[in-house]
């Protein structure tokens, strides 16, 4: 499957997102502030969040060839970590009970510190797939490490615009 097949997919009602697909991930100018690897990085890390088939199909067809193996491994790993530290963080930001947000998470997360990327590109998709999981704290942390990587704020907004874009391609798909 490619992008225009994922394009295919998605109802009249959705036309928008597929010009938006176009533009932002197969554009030379479409996400500016990163690099095609980075692109397709946060792309497959949003797909593998959106849990549907199609958009995964779509996304994997365009960029899985493009990036590699460690990349691709990379999105999966960016989109099941953060499924679990977006949900127990956005709680402890949530809880009334402060003292219950002092806990240690005591969870596991090896790979933050050891992606099998370059740390930066780790943290884009962690911070994409954040935004579409509405974990504030982490959405944060992961804007601080990417800013102190030395990504500037086109980068970070192409990243939340990817992601945003991803996000509306599974809902129009679902509700066809």
């Amino acid at each position: 499957m490619s992008i225009q097949a994922l394009k295919d997919l998605i109802p009249d009602y959705g036309r928008d997102i597929r010009l938006n697909l176009e533009n932002v991930l197969t554009t030379d100018d479409g996400a500016p502030g990163l690099t095609p690897e980075q692109i397709g990085g946060v792309a497959l890390a949003c797909a593998y969040s959106s849990g549907n088939r199609g958009v995964i199909d779509g996304i994997e067809g365009e960029f899985a060839a493009k990036v590699g193996p460690a990349v691709v491994e990379a999105a999966k790993s960016a989109a099941t970590i953060m499924g679990m530290n977006n949900v127990y963080y956005r709680f402890t930001h949530m809880v009334e009970d402060k003292e219950i947000a002092k806990l240690p998470a005591r969870l596991r997360m090896n790979v933050i510190g050891s992606p099998g990327i370059a740390k930066v590109d780790f943290e884009l998709m962690s911070l994409a797939v954040s935004a579409i999981e509405g974990c504030g704290a982490c959405v944060n942390a992961h804007v601080h490490e990417a800013r102190k990587a030395g990504i500037a704020n086109e980068g970070i907004q192409s990243s939340i615009r990817i992601a945003a874009i991803i996000t509306a391609a599974k809902q129009a798909i679902a509700m066809k």
